[in-house]
């Protein structure tokens, strides 16, 4: 089994937005994910990315800001880890996948959904302070047609 992690590239920016960590999971599933045999079914890509956006936005709402992300790649998928500044444990961390109450609760809906779309959900406190949320999103590849061209 192929296992690679990806961080920012040495010199390179820290990754402090939703849409820079989509797009450093998105070149990591690009470079080293896919081949020339094979892409990731284009559905599993856009299930990663929402993953991926709920866990940048989380940090920057609850956690203190986004303090960084890890990508790991490996033949089963994706596990993308994400650091914040914040020691506190979600409450809904206990609660897997539970759906808020409709019309008491003004959001509630990206817990469940992370708890969805990936797997192995876990939430660890760092050395340094802070917490790392990472979730494993499986990818399943589509074979590319040797006959045909590349879109």
């Amino acid at each position: 089994m192929k296992r690679e992690t990806s961080e920012a590239a040495p010199g390179a920016a820290p990754v402090t937005t939703s849409g820079e960590a989509r797009a450093l999971v998105r070149s990591a599933v690009g470079e080293r994910w896919e081949s020339p045999s094979r892409r990731a079914h284009e559905q599993d890509v856009v299930d990663l990315l929402l993953v991926v956006s709920e866990l940048a936005a989380n940090a920057v709402r609850h956690g203190g800001g986004l303090d960084g992300v890890d990508v790991h790649v490996s033949d089963e998928g994706v596990r993308v880890a994400v650091h914040d500044h914040s020691d506190v444990v979600p409450e809904a961390a206990h609660r897997p996948g539970v759906l808020p109450v409709p019309h008491t609760s003004a959001g509630g809906y990206g817990w469940p959904l992370i708890h969805r779309l990936g797997r192995e959900v876990r939430v660890t406190r760092r050395p340094r302070g802070g917490k790392t949320i990472s979730v494993l999103v499986p990818l399943r590849a589509v074979p590319v047609d040797a006959g045909a061209p590349e879109s």
